[in-house]
């Protein structure tokens, strides 16, 4: 079964550097991806961007592939986003199709902090887009949890619902919403760092503007 994999965030902006990431992924893993924005992420400021001016941002960005989807389902609920619920809900929806939630080396290695982060595995396998020659230093917690978890193919996840962790060495662009933000709100144009439908609509782009 196409295992079905998980790309969250503020995505505010999403930019170049997300879609990038999200493409290559779903290419290593023959699986679809869901891109999937926060409402109240619990580890960041809230976003700039309402939730309905970044899915309108998000639709023009995916125009015209069927790789990557929109998904819309965190917004939708209150309080903050936290993963293992929306995975739970996948979980019920995709009954035992392969489920997996990528997060960047970074944000594997502060998994810890992750609200019943040890539940995750438990709902999905974890995808780590990793950069090449760059590992980042894990807790003892981390370590002993993915003990015996890693696999070195996407398609030994295929025969599991959940519970393994595979690294994805991606290309890395150093691409930074914050950045992005700073210059839209200095008047500036950073046309080639977003994606292009995001300049068809004055108005796609107008919460960053000053």
């Amino acid at each position: 079964m196409r295992p079905l994999a998980i790309f969250g965030g503020t995505f505010d902006p999403v930019h170049i550097g997300h879609l990038s990431v999200a493409w290559e992924a779903s290419e290593l893993l023959n699986a679809d991806v869901h891109l999937m924005p926060a409402a109240v992420p619990p580890h960041r400021p809230p976003p700039t961007a309402s939730a309905e001016q970044r899915m309108t941002m998000l639709h023009a960005a995916l125009q015209g592939q069927s790789r990557l989807t929109l998904d819309g389902r965190e917004l939708q609920r209150t309080g903050p986003s936290y993963t293992i619920d929306t995975l739970a809900e996948l979980r019920v929806e995709q009954g035992d199709r392969p489920l997996i939630l990528l997060i960047g080396a970074d944000a594997f290695a502060g998994l810890p902090s992750w609200h019943r982060w040890r539940e995750i595995l438990d709902m999905a396998h974890i995808g780590v887009l990793s950069r090449p020659g760059i590992e980042a230093a894990l807790p003892a917690a981390l370590v002993q949890a993915v003990q015996g978890r890693r696999v070195n193919s996407a398609h030994d996840l295929r025969g599991w619902p959940a519970g393994k962790v595979i690294e994805l060495a991606v290309t890395p662009l150093e691409i930074s919403a914050t950045h992005i933000r700073e210059l839209l709100a200095a008047g500036r144009d950073p046309r080639y760092l977003l994606p292009a439908g995001l300049f068809d609509d004055a108005q796609l782009l107008a919460p960053y503007r000053a």
